[in-house]
């Protein structure tokens, strides 16, 4: 039975989808059967895989409403074992129109349960926000990854989305569990990077991976031409570093 992990912070800007990507596609490259579900109205993750989220006529939102099931959406990426269901737009109509649905919390998590088995690792690449398509994502989870910004305001919104844990475990999914908290964006030249690291860690500590994303390039770069950063530039710190993770993900899970 594959691993359902949903990587989520509602800061916007700290590596999510960037997170959600290069993981998945490493470790797809590591061997590992793996599904990224973009789950974010905005596309992005769709678009960093080389696909045009408006062109997409088939993705998750029909499968969330109801239309069609999710098996059906998904598509194939620039890596063999790696394959995606893209988002787009529409998606912010879902909120809207599942508002007064019974069992709305429950879409997504019923949707993956038809295809969790033929996949290592499915990841949901979550909406910078903490409403109903968060919400499914958590709900449908067995686990979250929140990627953690090393700057000035980095801890901002971290109590509020562990509110929001608390109370899916409570309501939903209490078998849910924190997989680890992933310092992103790192400049070794910053003191604040450093501090905010050690914050993190004083009070998380059993949470914090020992993979520290660092601020790169080519990890910036690599969206713009549509490929994970490992196709793009395989000898970049960014590549190497989500490698790193992958194989502590791995390690942790065996």
């Amino acid at each position: 039975m594959g691993k359902v992990i949903a990587v989520s912070n509602q800061k916007g800007g700290v590596g999510k989808t960037t997170t959600c990507i290069n993981l998945a596609a490493s470790l797809a490259i590591l061997g590992k059967s793996v599904l990224l579900i973009d789950f974010d109205p905005q596309g992005n993750a769709t678009s960093g895989l080389g696909l045009v989220p408006k062109e997409c006529q088939r993705n998750v939102y029909h499968s969330l409403i109801g239309d069609k099931p999710i098996a059906e959406q998904i598509h194939s990426t620039p890596i063999k074992r790696l394959k995606l269901i893209p988002a787009n737009i529409d998606l912010t109509g879902a909120e809207v129109e599942l508002v007064d649905s019974e069992s709305r919390e429950i879409r997504l998590r019923d949707e993956i349960e038809t295809v969790r088995d033929e996949y290592d690792y499915i990841f949901i690449d979550c909406p910078p926000s903490l409403g109903l398509l968060t919400v499914n994502s958590l709900v449908a989870a067995d686990s979250i990854l929140i990627p953690l910004q090393c700057e000035y305001y980095a801890m901002e919104g971290m109590s509020q989305l562990l509110v929001t844990i608390d109370l899916v475990k409570k309501n939903f999914n209490p078998e849910m569990v924190i997989e680890g908290i992933l310092p992103t964006m790192f400049d070794v030249r910053n003191n604040i990077s450093k501090q905010v690291i050690e914050e993190v860690k004083m009070h998380l500590q059993e949470y914090v991976f020992n993979t520290i994303i660092p601020r790169n390039v080519r990890l910036c770069e690599a969206p713009s031409f549509g490929k994970p950063v490992f196709l793009y530039d395989r000898t970049s710190k960014g590549t190497i570093s989500y490698l790193k993770l992958a194989k502590e993900l791995l390690e942790k899970h065996q």
